[in-house]
């Protein structure tokens, strides 16, 4: 039972805009209900070939990411890191999966103001996280973080354990007092997996398919139900209304240069915090003349992506560890000693290798270079960001995405990366360099389209359907009120299956 075209139209029940982490598991989600689901993609499957796993083409060459570009609020372009295609930026994001703590659903005092809270508590997300965890395949250990939040099963597969170096880091984070914890990752380690513990995964498309990316663990086995289909190459352009505003009658898709429309019961936007407040937007109408389901006047406004920065620890010796992000702490995630205001996370990166530099610092020679990557122990850290009104995503006059953020919670991040580079160095690490990612690091985008009880402070209802119109959902990281310092990927995930759960889908 699959979606039917005619002519310049196609029928089906349901429309999902975008088969990333959010598109890709509510159709999984949906694929034994009886409803014909159709993925809307707007870009193609990314191909398996050698540049996948080649630091020159994926960091220097920016082989994989968008050539679309942004303007900031001064109206000057940028190319973001995005990617276009089946599985959204899964297919190179570093699969990390942890959960929000429990403390980041309700109102968290921060430096720069209050963490808003959410309409739903962890307790009502808690068997949904529970079930993205087996189906993104995610190994960790129970209660190793130290600041965990209750859990109702254990994880479905053993943490990825450490090599030499990061394991003797660990001890070394234990014997100064801090309590390090293996990363939550959805990785194919199971027996029998694919995945093959390669320099290549954090950043990189996986070759054989080992990463639990959106396309390889729901995606795809939507597919294989005859419920489901997937139009790829197709640009979502506009949301068309009724005469009464109240109910979307058909989406306007380019679809390979020919402009079509998908009618459908039921609309669902996956397509990024940025691009699905954008679609609303340039859905704007006579019953809409603010963007559609813009009453609230909140749509593309709390904008937020982690205020993240990559911190390079250097040693005398060699570091050779192949698969490095597996540890990650999380003792000043809510303050330290001298404060009980948040800090953050931090978590290994994928190991840094002399292409991936060479993209940063182009005029140093190949040889300095592997000798900095040789030696280096790298890390991602990770403060929460507010969602500031004034930190919006917007259209301009010819309908180009304006992305204004002006990021927050510095001082937080300034004692996180002081704390990090402090443990570091009573580690044997005593060169450390620390940059701050910028504008175009848009990975953990958020916000945008939060969701509420109120229809004058929200978007979105509780189950991620817009307050004014009756068919649309959205079911990205636009819904988040707010960001937590946790990698949003499995939040995404957790919230698509309570949504296809409990909001009524037939």
């Amino acid at each position: 039972m699959t979606s039917q075209t005619d002519g310049s139209t196609i029928s089906t029940d349901i429309a999902i805009i975008g088969s990333g982490m959010g598109g890709g598991t509510l159709a999984y989600a949906l694929r034994n209900h009886g409803a014909r689901v159709l993925i809307v993609e707007r870009g193609g499957y990314l191909p398996r070939e050698p540049e996948n796993w080649n630091p020159t083409a994926v960091f220097g060459e920016s082989r994989y990411r968008t050539t679309e570009h942004f303007l900031d609020e001064h109206g000057k372009p940028f190319r973001a890191s995005i990617f276009y295609g089946v599985g959204g930026n899964t297919k190179v994001y570093g699969a990390a999966l942890p959960r929000l703590r429990k403390e980041d659903f309700g109102a968290l005092e921060t430096e720069d103001g209050v963490s808003p809270a959410w309409p739903i508590t962890y307790e009502e997300l808690e068997p949904y996280y529970a079930e993205a965890e087996r189906l993104f395949r995610v190994h960790g250990t129970m209660g190793a973080d130290p600041i965990e939040p209750p859990r109702s099963t254990p994880y479905p597969f053993p943490a990825v354990p450490h090599e030499p170096v990061i394991a003797e880091l660990a001890d070394s984070f234990t014997q100064q007092g801090l309590r390090p914890y293996p990363l939550q990752l959805g990785v194919d380690l199971r027996e029998g997996g694919t995945c093959i513990r390669c320099k290549t995964c954090d950043g990189f498309p996986c070759q054989v398919l080992a990463k639990s990316d959106a396309e390889t663990c729901v995606t795809t086995p939507a597919l294989e139900s005859p419920n489901v289909s997937m139009l790829t190459h197709a640009r979502a352009i506009r949301l068309d209304t009724d005469a009464t505003g109240q109910r979307i009658t058909g989406l306007v898709i380019d679809h390979g240069g020919e402009r079509k429309t998908v009618l459908a019961k039921t609309y669902v936007l996956a397509t990024s915090a940025i691009n699905s407040a954008a679609m609303l937007l340039r859905s704007a109408s006579d019953k809409h003349p603010n963007g559609l389901a813009n009453s609230s006047g909140l749509v593309g406004r709390g904008f937020m992506m982690h205020v993240n920065s990559a911190m390079m620890a250097l040693r005398p010796r060699a570091n050779p560890t192949v698969f490095q992000k597996t540890l990650a702490v999380n003792d000043w995630y809510f303050g330290d000693s001298k404060s009980r205001l948040p800090m953050g996370n931090a978590q290994l990166l994928g190991k840094l290798q002399p292409g991936m530099l060479a993209a940063s610092v182009p005029l140093m020679p190949r040889r300095m270079l592997a000798e900095v990557a040789g030696r280096s122990v790298d890390w991602y850290l990770m403060t929460e960001d507010l969602p500031d009104p004034d930190n919006r995503i917007t259209l301009d006059s010819t309908g180009q995405i304006v992305m204004r953020w002006r990021p927050n919670n510095l001082g937080a991040h300034r004692r996180l990366t002081r704390a990090m580079s402090s443990a570091m160095r009573r580690a044997g690490y005593p060169l450390i360099q620390v940059r701050r990612l910028g504008m175009d690091a848009v990975a953990h985008q958020s916000g945008t389209l939060r969701f509420g009880d109120d229809p004058a402070t929200s978007v979105l209802d509780p189950l991620c359907r817009t307050h004014d119109v009756a068919n649309l959902l959205v079911v990205d990281a636009s819904f988040l009120p707010s960001s937590g310092a946790q990698n949003p990927a499995l939040t995404i995930a957790a919230q698509a299956l309570r949504v296809a759960a409990e909001a009524g889908f037939n």
